[in-house]
């Protein structure tokens, strides 16, 4: 088929044109909206400027098309080959692209909105300035590709690859790269605040000068990366690896990072007002000196030597440590004081009230234990006044029922320990059922917002290891207002969503395993 009897059984209405060949046609300019092109031959084509909206090109062949200002909106492209295509400019918003080829494409400034390009191979593609805003990219091949500029605010790049990928001053606000694949990508000073890079692999990445502020880093690893002067302000960096990486001068004001390995890390000169100094692995840490002013404005200094560094960092006795994601407000405090004595009153476990750190958006009550082994009943009262106590203290019996049935050879705890530590937490259980009985707090603190938001209930035992006990699944949505979810997401303790938070065995085991014992 021509080119001209193409055009004229389309402007009679004819838009079934699946399988044509028409390799190396010039159709500059013109208008094939909604037209089925599905599995056609149109290798080095030319449809610059051409009006494609809603048109199908699924399973066709546009190696090496020119498609420069093209209007792709809304089109389907599953399958289609378009390596080494021209695509500069061109419109593909909304535009299905799942499992498309795309390699070595030119993608300057296209505009990608909301498109889908599920699994799609955009290896060594050019995507300088190119806008992929709230795009799907997961599973998305992305290796050495060039994406300088380009904004990819909300995004979806779960489980994608893009190692040694070229994202400079790149717009990664909210974007998802959970599991993701970034090694050796070059991330110098992207945007990435509030971004979701949990248990991604980062190692040797280039995050100078990044914006990494509220992002989720949890279990990511970042061995060798290069962090110099990024913010990780308020950054959830739990479980992060961050062996030989360097740090000097990040921000870490207000980040949470229990249980991150720094070791062999350069920490000099990092920002760290307000940021916990407990559960890190810190051997061979190099820290000349810390920032613990609020502003990050060196105006406080805090000078170390190798000698003294391991103790400012690991100072901590065995510690209870519940974070709700909620700050604390006046009518909150006062109930929660009230609270805590009515507690006090029937459970001598609490030795002295909680510290506290009041952030502007989470709360962070630190309880003190005497001994490992009253970390558990302790975190089962602690818990108490909030609405994640029985999904928190079903947790806590959970874990010692986990490492009872698995330890049957006694080498992590012997039975007299065990039964020590079950008699421990017995006495919890019948002095919280009292207090429910007795106590009028408890019917307060249910009815103020304050009690209602998620919590993640952390402990964290005298060998600095660190188990997260209970982690309520929507901890850490900061855009979800907690007050409109569901109660029943909350209420039925026994669902799957609440055993899918549960604390891993090898958690488990390697927690107990840093356990001292009382004589």
């Amino acid at each position: 088929m021509t080119v001209e009897e193409l055009l004229e059984k389309y402007a009679l209405g004819f838009t079934d044109f699946r399988g044509i060949g028409l390799a190396e046609a010039n159709l500059s300019g013109v208008k094939l909206s909604g037209v089925d092109l599905s599995n056609a031959n149109l290798s080095v084509v030319n449809f610059s400027g051409a009006n494609l909206t809603k048109a199908n090109f699924s399973y066709a062949q546009l190696n090496v098309a020119r498609l420069s200002g093209a209007h792709l909106e809304g089109a389907n492209l599953t399958k289609a080959n378009l390596n080494v295509a021209n695509l500069i400019r061109a419109n593909l918003s909304n535009a299905l692209l799942i499992k498309a080829s795309l390699i070595q494409s030119e993608l300057i400034r296209a505009d990608f909105s909301r498109a889908n390009l599920l699994e799609a191979n955009l290896t060594s593609a050019d995507l300088r300035e190119a806008t992929l805003r709230q795009a799907v990219l997961r599973g998305a091949n992305l290796n050495q590709a060039c994406l300088r500029g380009a904004s990819l605010v909300a995004a979806n790049l779960e489980q994608a690859t893009l190692n040694n990928t070229d994202l400079v001053r790149t717009d990664l606000s909210g974007a998802n790269f959970r599991e993701a694949e970034l090694r050796q990508v070059n991330m110098f000073r992207a945007n990435l605040s509030g971004a979701n890079l949990s248990n991604a692999n980062l190692r040797w990445a280039d995050l100078r000068g990044a914006n990494l502020s509220w992002a989720d880093l949890s279990g990511a690893k970042l061995s060798g990366a290069n962090l110099t002067g990024a913010d990780l302000s308020n950054a959830n960096l739990t479980n992060t690896s961050f062996v030989h990486a360097d740090l000097r001068e990040a921000k870490l004001i207000q980040a949470e990072w229990v249980g991150a390995d720094l070791t062999g890390a350069t920490l000099t000169g990092a920002k760290l007002y307000a940021t916990s100094r407990f559960g890190l692995k810190t051997d061979m840490l190099i820290c000349e000196w810390v920032d613990l002013s609020q502003k990050g404005d060196r105006s406080i200094i805090h000078r170390l030597n190798a000698e003294d560094s391991g103790e400012f960092f690991n100072e901590t006795p065995p510690t209870i440590r519940i974070i709700i994601d909620r700050p604390l407000d006046a009518e909150g405090n006062f109930a929660l004081a009230g609270a805590y004595f009515q507690i006090t009153q029937k459970y001598r476990g609490f030795k002295q009230p909680p510290t506290m750190e009041i952030g502007r958006r989470r709360t962070v009550l630190s309880f003190r234990a005497d001994s490992d082994e009253s970390l558990f009943p302790i975190a089962y009262m602690a818990i108490l006044p909030f609405r994640d106590a029985a999904a928190t203290q079903k947790s806590i019996y959970s874990a010692i029922e986990i490492i009872t049935n698995q330890d049957q050879n006694g080498q992590l705890i012997t039975i007299q320990q065990m039964q020590r530590l079950t008699t421990l937490l017995e006495k919890a259980k019948k002095n919280a059922n009292a207090i429910k009985d007795a106590t009028k707090i408890l019917g307060i603190t249910a009815k103020l917002n304050f009690f209602q938001a998620p919590t993640q209930t952390i402990l964290i035992n005298s060998s600095a290891k660190n188990l997260i006990i209970y982690d309520n699944p929507h901890f850490g949505k900061r855009l979800i207002d907690h007050t409109q979810i569901e109660a029943a997401l909350y209420d039925d303790e026994f669902s799957e969503l609440s055993k899918s938070r549960q604390p891993s065995l090898n958690a488990l085991k390697d927690f107990f395993q840093g356990f001292h014992y009382m004589n």
